[in-house]
């Protein structure tokens, strides 16, 4: 497996999995959407495709990084000698358990919260809000999981199935998807479904600081950071950051927020009704 057979099927995948979620959005919207939708998405893929752009043009591919600890046997999985299938569930284990970590970080410094910002800044979510992260994010997401792959000496084919994994969870849980009652509790007890993470997209800070994780529900039950549903509830609750009232800005400006200074969100500051 080559580098480029790993664009390929990334790209197969997110086009698998992000067009039919946005027919499904269509069909049973968790809430109304916006008139600005495609204005919106065309940002959001703006962004993101200039993230793409860095970490390839770097090159910061986390498959890059699995055949480097490949060939030189870098790692603990490498030196253990384990079982392909053992290394390969430990791998999207450990990973992923690594990005919800990562993704509190990101929101407890302020450095790195400027950049994370600009993904929380997006006034209702849909399939293309996870694409919504600044470039820099980006980069430092990829080196930050690259050093782990190395370190973990995480098998090529494992790297491979959690980054597609990765990207089509978070398509799915920032999704304008309603599931009945029913499924959505059945799905929670292992993923993290679009009610579930939308409450972490609240306007509400307190909010904002919970269900954390991409993939697995685990993490948050575990850490003490999940919550089952919105003060407000769904219908009530406001998405974005106090202090951002503008509506998908444009591209440029989205690469230019992170210097602009805005106060950072305060546990409680949150007045119903203030920004919308």
């Amino acid at each position: 497996m080559s580098e480029r057979v790993d664009l390929a099927l990334r790209v197969g995948i997110f086009i698998a999995v992000f067009v039919p979620l946005l027919a499904a959005e269509r069909r049973w919207p968790l809430r109304i959407a916006p008139a600005a939708r495609c204005k919106r998405m065309r940002d959001n893929l703006g962004l993101f495709f200039s993230g793409v752009a860095c970490v390839r043009l770097l090159p910061l591919s986390g498959v890059g990084f699995a055949f480097l600890a490949q060939q030189q046997s870098l790692g603990l999985f490498n030196h253990l000698h384990l079982r392909l299938s053992i290394a390969f569930i430990a791998t999207l284990a450990l990973l992923d358990a690594a990005v919800y970590f990562q993704h509190r970080l990101m929101h407890r410094w302020p450095a790195l919260w400027r950049l994370h910002r600009v993904h929380h800044s997006d006034r209702f979510l849909d399939a293309s809000s996870a694409l919504r992260f600044h470039p820099a994010e980006i980069v430092l997401s990829a080196l930050y999981k690259g050093a782990l792959i190395v370190l973990l000496g995480a098998p090529p084919v494992a790297v491979l199935c959690f980054e597609a994994l990765l990207n089509a969870s978070a398509m799915f849980n920032h999704s304008n998807l309603a599931l009945a009652p029913r499924v959505d509790r059945m799905l929670r007890a292992v993923l993290v479904t679009p009610a579930m993470h939308w409450i972490h997209h609240s306007i509400r800070p307190h909010e904002s600081r919970r269900n954390f994780g991409f993939c697995l529900s685990w993490w948050d039950r575990l850490f003490g950071s999940y919550q089952e549903a919105p003060q407000d509830g769904y219908d009530a609750m406001h998405v974005g950051v106090e202090h951002l009232e503008e509506d998908a800005p444009g591209v440029l400006s989205l690469l230019a927020q992170p210097t602009r200074d805005v106060p950072a969100p305060e546990a409680g500051s949150y007045v119903p009704g203030g920004t919308a």
